[in-house]
């Protein structure tokens, strides 16, 4: 059962000023702790991208969690944002209640994983894919007590779940 997108994620060239600006204009709020990493395999499997390094920091404000993203390796191939004609996103998150066997569904509708299974975090168990068109993905399940961003401290989904 799928419950709802968790959150979107936006690569930004500087995290701390973009966090002050989605504080400002929004208002959001850094939720957990912000993260970094670089030279880690595990990160990297996860991501689906070799020898990546970023920052980053998860953000809410009402219904909405906010993924952000400085990442230092690769490279990008562009620095200029999307225009609201080009394509793509960097990738929106499903929450779900039974993530092997959204996973199962999920790739017989056409979905592609570089991963045979969703890996345990922690805090989630996650996996990236690809929509037929090569959109990225990512379906999490979130872990009981261990996460500190579970659907349920969004206000409207609170109320919709009682």
């Amino acid at each position: 059962m799928i419950r709802g997108i968790h959150h979107v994620a936006v690569h930004v060239h500087d995290l701390d000023r973009m966090i002050r600006f989605y504080r400002d204009a929004f208002g959001f709020e850094v939720v957990g702790e912000p993260f970094s990493w670089e030279n880690d395999a595990f990160i990297d499997r996860i991501v689906a991208v070799k020898g990546s390094a970023a920052k980053g920091a998860m953000l809410r404000a009402g219904t909405c969690y906010l993924e952000m993203f400085q990442y230092s390796a690769p490279k990008p191939n562009s620095s200029n944002g999307l225009d609201p004609y080009d394509k793509g996103y960097t990738h929106f998150c499903v929450d779900v209640v039974d993530i092997a066997m959204e996973f199962e569904r999920l790739k017989g509708l056409g979905m592609t994983f570089p991963e045979p299974a969703p890996i345990n975090v922690g805090h989630v168990i996650t996996i990236y894919g690809r929509d037929p068109e090569g959109n990225l993905i990512e379906i999490q399940e979130t872990i009981d007590g261990k996460c500190d961003f579970p659907l349920e401290h969004l206000p409207a989904v609170v109320k919709r779940l009682k």
